[in-house]
């Protein structure tokens, strides 16, 4: 009887700090790590949309550049 109760405490120690020690502490280091790399996440679309939108501007106005009559270079043909 005596031995029946101290294995029961026994087990009962090690299922808590099976789940105190390890399942517990890995759930919420699993919970931050997912956070972190969502917000990580977030922040590289947040760059990407504005080197987007910064590279989008000057090529808008660059894309028809007008060329004038001193960008032209007259060459001689060599025979």
């Amino acid at each position: 009887m005596l031995l029946r109760v101290l294995l029961y405490a026994l087990l009962f120690y090690f299922v808590y700090k099976l789940v105190f020690d390890m399942i517990i502490p890995v759930y919420k280091t699993t919970k931050k790590i997912k956070k972190e790399f969502r917000e990580m996440q977030g922040h590289m679309n947040e760059q990407m949309n504005q080197q987007q939108s910064s590279s989008q501007q000057p090529n808008a106005k660059n894309s028809a550049p007008k060329k004038s009559a001193s960008d032209y270079i007259d060459f001689e043909e060599i025979k």
